[in-house]
């Protein structure tokens, strides 16, 4: 764990929703929620979010009830971002604030 302390939150709407996809898209118990990055080079890095196993380079971070997988070199890009959830008139889905 980071000393108590996680790279990244999760809005209480996010985690609703979180919970939701997990219970109705059978999401294995095994799987937790993966946050990170892809990317890089002249394209940029974009913010990554989805269910995945543990992976041995990965930090494990419990967000109230919701596992979360960090691999370690993505720590320092995840740092004081937030996971939310919008609905809006361009549609609904997860962002990083």
């Amino acid at each position: 764990m980071f000393d108590n302390m996680h790279p990244v939150t999760i809005s209480e709407r996010a985690a609703e929703e979180i919970r939701k996809i997990m219970e109705t898209k059978n999401i294995p118990a095994d799987y937790g929620l993966r946050v990170g990055i892809r990317g890089g080079g002249c394209g940029g890095a974009s913010m990554i979010i989805g269910f995945d196993k543990k992976k041995s380079t990965d930090l494990e971070y419990r967000i109230d009830d919701i596992t979360v997988y960090v691999e370690k070199g993505h720590t320092m890009y995840v740092i004081g971002k937030q996971v939310d959830f919008v609905e809006g008139e361009a549609g609904r889905g997860f962002v990083f604030t």
